[in-house]
Order: structure tokens, then C-alpha cells, then sequence
């Protein structure tokens, strides 16, 4: 007999037995298993500022914010810095600086984007200016970032004294690596070093950048420039330098068994 599409009736005991004999058992089950080892690295990996690409790879560019995020991080210091030496005056500038910030955050309302980035933009750009205003230096607009990065240098140092180091939670997860590294102590000696990348580039801004501020407002421009130049592109550069140096070493292929 058939139905009125035109094929046989079918017997649900009959197939779902028959299913299940035809089915591998390590064949990849669909739906309700959740999300897979990739998807939650993916996340992770997002979560903590990283993204990868269809090859696998670390997106330099998109990690650092894109171009949007990349310039909502310069912008207000730069606008800071020509308002002020235009006019001299630190209470304009410091409004422009603000006005930058506050530009970005209703961009990304209008383009019903995560205001997670803009809004921490607006903080520092906002406590910054709370500091230069209240000692009336210019130079106290760029101090915030001094203590940011000594904090984010004692973070990875701890990490790595501790065997945990930011890289490889990091780029461990990127590589569908877990944290099975730990296990290796050549993939924990490599995550090490990547971090000491970090915290390299870290006090490297700290070398460079210090010196600057205590020379006063006469050293202003040069520290504004560091700044913006040891920002987004030199954590691109030091991202891109220690995602190479913890590149696991290619595995040898498995010859196939010709049993199978």
C-alpha cells in the first residue's frame, strides 16, 4: 500500500533498528550534543580578545578591535593632543578628548554593535581627564596607561611563575589545544616565552614612555606619539611575534593501515 505521496508506508521499529545498525559508532552525532571543542574555543578565545580566521589562525587585526576599535583607541588621545596645542588650554582639550569618546559609543548604538570597547574607551578617556584636570598637568592625561600596563606586566609574570602562562590559555584554546599543553613542558616552556613577548612590549612602552612624562609638557608631543605608536600596531607586532614563536612543531602523518 502506499500513501499519498507515493512511497511505502514505513515501520518506525523497523527503521529505527535499522539506523542504528548502519550507524558507525564513532560517527559524529548531530543536534542536541551542544557545541563542539572548535566552537568553544572560538568563544573563549573571542571572550578574551582573540579571533581566528577560516585558516585557524590568529586575526591580528581583528583582535586589536578592527579598524573601528583600533581608531577608538587612538582617536581621543590624538584629538586631546592637537586641541591642546591649539589652545593651549588643558579644559578644551580635555572636553574634545571626552566628545571623541562619547562619538564612538553612539556609533556603535546606531550600528547596534557591543558597546563593551566603547564604553571602557569612555572610562579611561574620562578618569584620564579627571587626572590631568585635577593636577592641572597635560601630561597627567597619558598616566593612566603607565599603571595599566605595570598591572598587565605583574598579571603574565605571575602566570608564568605559576605554569599558567596568558599565552598559552589564550592561544591554547585558539588551536583547539585546550589545556592539554601543560601537560607537554616543551608546549610550556614555548607558551612561556610568548608571554615574556608581552610583557616584553609591555615595558617597553613603560622605557620609552616614562622618561617622556617626567620631562613635563615640553616632552608632550614625543609622549603623545609614543603613545599612539606603541598602542594598537606594537601589540599587533608583539600578538603576531609570540603566536609564531609558540607554533607547535608539525606532527609526522600516520602511515594508513593497510588492514583497514
Amino acid at each position: 500500500m502506499t500513501v499519498a505521496n507515493g512511497s511505502e508506508p514505513k515501520d518506525p521499529g523497523r527503521d529505527a533498528s535499522r539506523e542504528n545498525e548502519e550507524l558507525p559508532a564513532d560517527a559524529p552525532k548531530s543536534g542536541a550534543e551542544g557545541p563542539t571543542v572548535s566552537d568553544l574555543a572560538a568563544g573563549y578565545a573571542e571572550k578574551a580578545g582573540l579571533h581566528r580566521n577560516s585558516a585557524g589562525h590568529v586575526d591580528m587585526l581583528k583582535s586589536a578591535g578592527g579598524v573601528q576599535g583600533i581608531a577608538e583607541s587612538i582617536l581621543p588621545g590624538l584629538v586631546f593632543l592637537v586641541a591642546f596645542t591649539i589652545t593651549r588650554d588643558l579644559t578644551p582639550a580635555l572636553i574634545a578628548a571626552l566628545a571623541a569618546a562619547a562619538v564612538f559609543t553612539v556609533v556603535r548604538l546606531i550600528q547596534r554593535r557591543p558597546l563593551t570597547q566603547a564604553l571602557a574607551g569612555v572610562v579611561g578617556v574620562g578618569i584620564s581627564a579627571w587626572l590631568a584636570n585635577t593636577t592641572g598637568k597635560a601630561e597627567d592625561f597619558y598616566v593612566l596607561g603607565f599603571f595599566t600596563n605595570i598591572a598587565y606586566i605583574a598579571a603574565m609574570v605571575l602566570s608564568i611563575a605559576f605554569k599558567w602562562p596568558v599565552a598559552g590559555l589564550l592561544f591554547g584554546f585558539v588551536r583547539n589545544e585546550g589545556l592539554e599543553w601543560r601537560k607537554d613542558p616543551e608546549r610550556l616552556r614555548a607558551y612561556s616565552l610568548g608571554t615574556w613577548i608581552v610583557v616584553a612590549v609591555l615595558a617597553l612602552r613603560l622605557v620609552v614612555q616614562v622618561p617622556l612624562y617626567f620631562m613635563g609638557e615640553p616632552g608632550l608631543t614625543a609622549l603623545a606619539t609614543t603613545r599612539l605608536l606603541m598602542g594598537a600596531p606594537l601589540y599587533i607586532l608583539g600578538l603576531w611575534v609570540a603566536w609564531l614563536v609558540t607554533k607547535p612543531a608539525p606532527q609526522p602523518s600516520k602511515p594508513s593501515s593497510s588492514a583497514d
